[in-house]
C-alpha cells in the first residue's frame, strides 16, 4: 500500500492557451482568504491570526484529512495545523494560522486519504458485525508496518509501533484485544506524528500581505493645525495657527493615549473661488479657505503653507509627537485649487470641457469649484512619477501614515500599482482609504491594498446594524477591508449625535474603540459638539472653512477627555481589543442592549495566554435600560453550565466595580451614569 503518493493539481490548458488548475485527485476546493483567485494578496497582521478555509471531500466511503500550511517570506514552512470541518456535511473546513512578522507570506493546503481513520472506522463496524475479522487484522498489519517505515528508527514511536503490530498479529488473541493494541494511545500518537497520507493532494499557494500592528490597530486623533493656537484680533481679523502651536497639543493628546495625530492638509490654499464660512460661494477677507483646495503662487502638495511654518517647523513636530509615543497621518487629498503650479505646469493633467474650461470637481447637485480633480487617463506615468515623489517628500519627514481623501474618485488600477511599489520600498508606510462610498469601491480600494478603510460604522445605530455590522467586518471583510471605526469626522455628524447629548458621545466612543482594533475622534469631540449646519448631516461653522481655536478647559467639566483616556488606556492593556477577527456577539433581551466578546487567542499575545473582554453597551442615549445577556462562552473554553452557575469574576474596567457572572447575567446600564461595561474576565 502507497501511504506517500503525491497528487498535485493537474494542469488544463484552456483555448488561448493559459494554464489553470484542475481539480485535484482530493478535490480541494472555495479556498479562503482569496482574492481574485489569488491574484491579490489577503489581508495579515503580525501576530493576528487568521482562518483558512476550504471546502474538502472526496468520493466514495474512505476517510480524509486536511492541514493548512503558513510559509514565510523566506519560502520556510512555520506552521502547520489540521484543519476541522466546522460544518459537518457541508465539508467546510478550518485552520487557524499566525504570520509573526511583516512581509509576503504565502499558505496553502494539503489533503490526503486517511487509511489508518478509514481502516479504525470500518474496523469497529465489522466486529461488531463479526464480519472478515482476519481480514480487518491483515490490513492492520499493512498499516502498521507502513508506519513503522515513516517513523525514526529505535525512537519510542517505532516500539510502540512494533508492540502493536506484534500483538494484531497474534491470531490466537481475541478480536477486541487485538483492536485495543491496534489502536493504543501510544499508537494513535505516532499515527499523528507521522499520519499515513494516500492520494496526497496540494492547493496552490495563495499570497498574503502581512503588515505591522499598526495597519490594523490604533486610535488616531484629528487637528486643523492651523486651528491650534489660532486668535482673533480686536479688529476682527484671524491670525492662524501654526506647525509649533500645533506642537504645543501634542501632550495634551498624549495624555488620552492616542497612537496617532492625524493632520488635515498643511499646502498652501488657493484663492480662486475660495469658500467662505459654511460653504459658501463668497469668501470674505480673511476666511482662510478649505484646507482641501491644495495650491497656490506659494506651492502645492509639495509645500507647506506659509502661516503653518517650515519644514523644519514640521520636523519639530513629527519629532515631539515620536518622543511621546504618536505617529503622524498625513491627509494627502490629490485635487488641485484654480491656482495650484501643475495647472500651469502641466494643464494636460486636467481635463478640459466643451467651452474650453477646466472642469472643477462635481458630485451633481453639488459642485466644489475651488476644486479642480486630476484626468488619471492624461498622462498617467508622469501624474504616477509626480505623485510617488510627493509622498516620498513627506515619508522623509518622518510620515509613516497616510490619511488619502477620495480614493475611489481616482482609478482603482492606479491605487494597485501605488501601493505595491510602497509595500516595497517603504513597508512601514500605511495608507488610510477615506472612501465612504459603495461597498464594491470601499472593498474593492483595500483589496488593491490599501492598509485600512474608513466605513460605514457612523450610520449603524441600531441593535441589528450595530450586530451585523461588526459580524461583517470581523468575519466577512476582513481578508480585504480593515475598518476604521469614527463616530463623527470633519464631514459626518450623524443625526443620532445631533441630538443624543453628551450621552451619545460616550455611547458611540466606547462602541467604536471596542468595535474595531482602529478607532479614531476629531478635535472638538470632547467638548460634544453636535449643532448640524441647517440641511446638513455636518458641524454649523465647520472647521473647513474657517479657524476654529478650543478651550480645553470646557472638556473637563463633562467627562468626555477622560473617557477618551480610559478607552485608550483599557485598549492598550488588551490585545483582544487590538484584534479584529476575534468576536462573539452575545444575545440580549432588549432592543437597545448590545453585548459582544473580543477575544485574543494565545498565539496572539505575548504571554501565550490569550485575551479576552467582554463588553455590553445601551444604545439608548435617554433612558437607562436592564436587559439579561447569553453569553457565548467558547471564547473562554467553556460549553455548558447550569443556568446560574456562577463561572466568572468579571472587573469592570470603566468603573472599577467587580461582578460574578454565570452564563445569563443581568445588566443595569443608565446613560446618565453609565452606559457600558468593558469586563475583564477570570475564570473562577
Amino acid at each position: 500500500m502507497s501511504t506517500s503518493v503525491g497528487h498535485p493539481l493537474p494542469q488544463l490548458v484552456t483555448a488561448d492557451g493559459v494554464r489553470n488548475q484542475a481539480i485535484g485527485r482530493i478535490p480541494i476546493m472555495d479556498v479562503t482568504p482569496c482574492i481574485e483567485g489569488g491574484r491579490l494578496a489577503a489581508k495579515g497582521t503580525e501576530y493576528e491570526a487568521f482562518p483558512v478555509r476550504a471546502t474538502v471531500f472526496r468520493e466514495g466511503h474512505d476517510l480524509f484529512a486536511a492541514e493548512a500550511v503558513l510559509v514565510d517570506p523566506q519560502g520556510k514552512i512555520v506552521q502547520v495545523e489540521t484543519m476541522v470541518d466546522i460544518h459537518p456535511g457541508l465539508n467546510r473546513y478550518e485552520a487557524w494560522l499566525t504570520p509573526t512578522y511583516p512581509g509576503s507570506w504565502s499558505f496553502y493546503i494539503q489533503a490526503w486519504s486517511d487509511p489508518w481513520s478509514t481502516w479504525k472506522h470500518n474496523a469497529e463496524i465489522k466486529l461488531k458485525a463479526n464480519t472478515d475479522i482476519a481480514l480487518v487484522f491483515l490490513e492492520a498489519e499493512e498499516l502498521l508496518r507502513a508506519a513503522l517505515e515513516l517513523a525514526q528508527p529505535r525512537s519510542r514511536e517505532s516500539k510502540d509501533l512494533l508492540t502493536a503490530l506484534t500483538e494484531v498479529s497474534r491470531s490466537d488473541l481475541p478480536a477486541l484485544v487485538r483492536l485495543a493494541a491496534a489502536t493504543s494511545p501510544a499508537v494513535e500518537a505516532a499515527m499523528a506524528a507521522r499520519p499515513l497520507r494516500d492520494l496526497l493532494t496540494t492547493s496552490p499557494r495563495y499570497p498574503l500581505a502581512v503588515d505591522r500592528l499598526r495597519a490594523l490597530a490604533g486610535s488616531w486623533y484629528e487637528i486643523f493645525p492651523r486651528s491650534c493656537g489660532a486668535y482673533q484680533r480686536e479688529d476682527g481679523t484671524w491670525v492662524s495657527g501654526t506647525l509649533r502651536t500645533a506642537t504645543a497639543e501634542l501632550d495634551r493628546i498624549a495624555t488620552m493615549g492616542f497612537d496617532i495625530v492625524y493632520l488635515t492638509p498643511i499646502h498652501p490654499i488657493g484663492t480662486t473661488s475660495r469658500k467662505g464660512r459654511n460653504n459658501t460661494l463668497t469668501a470674505l477677507p480673511g476666511d482662510p479657505g478649505s484646507p482641501y483646495a491644495i495650491g497656490s503662487h506659494e506651492g502645492g502638495h509639495d509645500a507647506i503653507h506659509p502661516e503653518l511654518g517650515t519644514f523644519e517647523d514640521f520636523d519639530d513636530f513629527v519629532a515631539r509627537a515620536k518622543a511621546l509615543g504618536m505617529e503622524v497621518a498625513l491627509d494627502i487629498a490629490l485635487q488641485c485649487s484654480p491656482d495650484h503650479p501643475w495647472l500651469t505646469e502641466h494643464p494636460e493633467w486636467f481635463t478640459t470641457r466643451a467651452d474650453g474650461t477646466i472642469a472643477y470637481a462635481e458630485n451633481p447637485p453639488k459642485k466644489y469649484q475651488d476644486i479642480y480633480p486630476l484626468n488619471f487617463d492624461n498622462d498617467p506615468e508622469c501624474i504616477y512619477a509626480e505623485i510617488v515623489r510627493i509622498l516620498k517628500l513627506w515619508v522623509g519627514h518622518g510620515v509613516t501614515i497616510f490619511r488619502v481623501d477620495n480614493p475611489h474618485t481616482k482609478p482603482m488600477a492606479f491605487w494597485e500599482r501605488l501601493l505595491a511599489q510602497f509595500r516595497t520600498e517603504h513597508p512601514e508606510v500605511i495608507f488610510l482609504a477615506e472612501a465612504f462610498t459603495k461597498p464594491p469601491m470601499l472593498q474593492g480600494l483595500g483589496a488593491a491594498g490599501f492598509h485600512q478603510s474608513y466605513c460605514y460604522f457612523a450610520w449603524r445605530n441600531t441593535k441589528f446594524e450595530v450586530e451585523e455590522y461588526l459580524r461583517e467586518v470581523s468575519t466577512i471583510s476582513d481578508d480585504r477591508v480593515r475598518p476604521a471605526f469614527w463616530p463623527t469626522t470633519h464631514d459626518i455628524l450623524t443625526p443620532y449625535m445631533q441630538h443624543g447629548g453628551v450621552p451619545a458621545f460616550f455611547i458611540r466612543a466606547i462602541l467604536a474603540a471596542t468595535g474595531a482594533p482602529t478607532w479614531g475622534i476629531y478635535s472638538g469631540y470632547e467638548l460634544a459638539e453636535n449643532v448640524a449646519r441647517p440641511g446638513f448631516d455636518e458641524q454649523i461653522d465647520n472647521e473647513k472653512y474657517e479657524f476654529k481655536p478650543r478651550n480645553w478647559k470646557n472638556a473637563e467639566a463633562n467627562g468626555i477627555a477622560h473617557m477618551l483616556g480610559t478607552l485608550n488606556a483599557i485598549r492598550h492593556r488588551h490585545p483582544a481589543l487590538e484584534r479584529l477577527r476575534g468576536l462573539r456577539i452575545n444575545p440580549t433581551s432588549d432592543p437597545h442592549i448590545v453585548s459582544f466578546t473580543r477575544f485574543a487567542r494565545p498565539e496572539e499575545t505575548s504571554d501565550g495566554r490569550g485575551d479576552a473582554v467582554i463588553v455590553a453597551i445601551n444604545l439608548n442615549p435617554f433612558e437607562p435600560i436592564t436587559a439579561r445577556i447569553d453569553l457565548d462562552l467558547s471564547p473562554f473554553g467553556v460549553n455548558e453550565q447550569p443556568e446560574d452557575a456562577p463561572i466568572f469574576e468579571v472587573y469592570d474596567e470603566l468603573s472599577g466595580a467587580t461582578y460574578t457572572w454565570g452564563a445569563h447575567p443581568t445588566v443595569v446600564l443608565d446613560p446618565a451614569w453609565q452606559c457600558a461595561h468593558i469586563f475583564r474576565v477570570r475564570k473562577l
